[in-house]
């Protein structure tokens, strides 16, 4: 493939535990555990596509093969938007591309990375004798107020400012827009992390388990209305790559960790849905990101609804490493309950971080980027119902027909696990369907 006069730029888009984050976010944390059984969490690959863009003309990106990107880079005929992507194509940013101020070269072509992830596996070491435990958590549950997704008579709700410091840590802030989640046995929060600082990053991350709570020295997640995404997490990350995200609870309060928002939850672009065509209700569980990456924020789809997916703008929301990340997605087998299927199993069944399918979602470089992909390596269990993306200015058709092939406009993608597509306008809905 010829790029002629073209520049190539690097581009984060749609995908998260990594189709929504694309950076390979799945890194280890240690998890507190009742036995002693040693529960650890293995990052999965990342997966990455590639887009080229055209600003010199209309229409949406088209997605190119690793293999032509790498060529295009190494032919100085393309050239990575910011950053160049880990270990892809390693020998193709070894001399830069000349540029000349005298005589500007069009840029005609973009290579955009796609943030594609896999999700981490949950693996028993059965020779680990030792047990992490929490300094400072409690296994009493936590009191918190009934969730609220609209405001209360005295005003509260999701566009209400957070008052910083003044909320005991116990008392879980759904009159602030939260929304609580009993099920998972953390005082209504959808993930705590119990950390350790040294020399201003986060050292050591311990998340807790059912029982444990919000207690000092804890970075406490939310979840949010559909639609919605939470506004926290602290400038202090991991030390390694983790993502640490929520409220932070210090001498028993709750004070906020992001300067830029006074709300606990902001809105995201807009424009993407899921619309379910099925007889069935299907759980969509989106990973906690920033914070513990379980995929804790559920959806819960009826048959004949139609819901809002948060789409993250990548220029303003959280960044990994300085990478734009954007939201992914686990969709569950219909039936599956957002009780059972929106936290982390045990590969038992195909349910939580082992559902069959991923979603991926985020706005980058002027477009909506929209991706599913099926939940590989960590499980190779196909869902057992059809998925196809539906808008008017959609780059590429993208669907999934509930035998495990997914097809473009050329057809069949042969030996693909998913596909991408673009939307400039950012309207399009992931349709479920038999």
């Amino acid at each position: 493939m010829k790029f002629t006069n073209s520049v190539a730029v690097t581009l984060a888009t749609a995908g998260s535990l990594v189709a929504a984050h694309g950076h390979g976010h799945a890194h280890f944390h240690k998890r507190a555990v009742e036995t002693e059984t040693e529960t650890a969490v293995a990052a999965g690959p990342t997966v990455y596509d590639f887009v080229v863009l055209d600003p010199t003309k209309s229409g949406a990106p088209e997605v190119i093969s690793e293999n032509d990107a790498c060529a295009g880079l190494a032919a100085h005929e393309l050239e990575w938007l910011g950053s160049a992507i880990p270990n892809a194509c390693p020998t193709s940013t070894s001399t830069p591309v000349s540029t000349s101020t005298s005589t500007p070269v069009p840029i005609s072509t973009v290579v955009a990375q796609v943030l594609l992830e896999t999700s981490a596996a949950i693996t028993p070491s059965s020779t680990s004798t030792s047990t992490v435990i929490p300094t400072s958590s409690s296994s009493s549950s936590s009191t918190h107020a009934a969730a609220s997704s609209s405001p209360s008579s005295s005003g509260t709700g999701v566009t209400s400012e957070f008052p910083d410091g003044e909320i005991d840590c116990g008392t879980f802030p759904s009159e602030y827009g939260a929304v609580a989640l009993d099920y998972l046995g953390l005082g209504g929060y959808s993930g705590i992390q119990y950390v350790t600082i040294v020399d201003a990053v986060v050292s050591e991350i311990v998340t807790a388990i059912t029982g444990d709570s919000c207690t000092s020295g804890a970075m406490c997640s939310y979840a949010c209305p559909a639609g919605y995404q939470k506004s926290q997490w602290p400038v202090t990350q991991g030390a390694t790559g983790q993502s640490v995200g929520g409220l932070e609870c210090k001498n028993g309060k709750l004070y906020l960790t992001n300067s830029a928002y006074k709300t606990l939850c902001i809105e995201g672009t807009g424009g993407v849905n899921v619309r379910n065509e099925l007889g069935d209700h299907v759980a969509v569980c989106r990973t906690d990101y920033p914070g513990t990456e379980s995929e804790t924020i559920p959806l819960s789809a009826s048959a004949g609804e139609t819901h809002p997916l948060t789409c993250p703008n990548g220029n303003t929301y959280f960044k990994w490493e300085g990478k734009t990340t954007s939201a992914q997605y686990y969709v569950n087998n219909k039936g599956v309950s957002i009780e059972k299927g929106c936290q982390w199993g045990d590969g038992s069944e195909s349910i939580g971080n082992w559902a069959p399918m991923n979603l991926g979602v985020g706005y980058s470089a002027g477009s909506t980027w929209l991706s599913m992909f099926k939940n590989e390596p960590t499980t190779d269990a196909n869902l057992d119902f059809k998925i196809k993306l539906v808008g008017d200015d959609l780059s590429d058709n993208c669907r999934y027909d509930g035998n495990g092939n997914f097809y473009n406009n050329a057809g069949l993608i042969s030996g693909s696990n998913g596909c991408t597509a673009a939307s400039s306008s950012g309207n399009a809905y992931f349709v479920f369907y038999e």
